[in-house]
């Protein structure tokens, strides 16, 4: 298995998307890319933490490719509003690729091009690519919160 982190938004519709692909086998809900040593969700909606509500994806990479979940991460959210998706605002919300080594930032970096190339999107592409840090898992109550919910995306 291998592992890909992104924030996209509300980290809930984010995962339930996510769950859904074909080859993607765990996700969890959590935080990263702050300052703050194991960040609650009070602290975290303060937007004072430095964190975004995350997605850490498992994936099996004979089944999907990391190409794939880009793909999957581009369509399900507005990469041109910074800190900000529908009607959530503030840092938390921002659009992050977290990379976990230099062949996902090769291919993070180039899916963007391509697609900032493509016409697909008026304004500019604002999404952060960056190393991937510390993921702390969010509280029980937000992981499969849609499953939990009986919502779907």
């Amino acid at each position: 298995m291998e592992k890909a982190t992104f924030a996209a938004g509300c980290f809930w519709g984010v995962e339930a998307a996510f769950r859904q692909v074909k080859g993607v086998t765990s996700t969890r809900v959590g935080y990263t890319g702050g300052n703050l040593e194991n960040p609650t969700y009070p602290d975290v909606s303060t937007g004072k933490t430095g964190h975004a509500e995350s997605i850490e994806v498992l994936y099996d990479p004979s089944r999907i490719s990391y190409e794939e979940l880009l793909d999957v991460f581009w369509n399900i959210h507005d990469p041109t509003t910074r800190d900000r998706q529908g009607p959530d605002k503030g840092s938390q919300y921002r659009s992050v690729i977290f990379y976990h080594d230099e062949e996902q930032k090769t291919v993070a970096l180039d899916s963007k091009k391509e697609l900032e190339g493509s016409g697909k999107f008026k304004k500019k592409i604002v999404t952060e690519i960056v190393p991937a840090s510390e993921f702390y898992p969010a509280e029980e109550y937000h992981q499969r919160y849609f499953e939990k919910m009986g919502l779907t995306v």
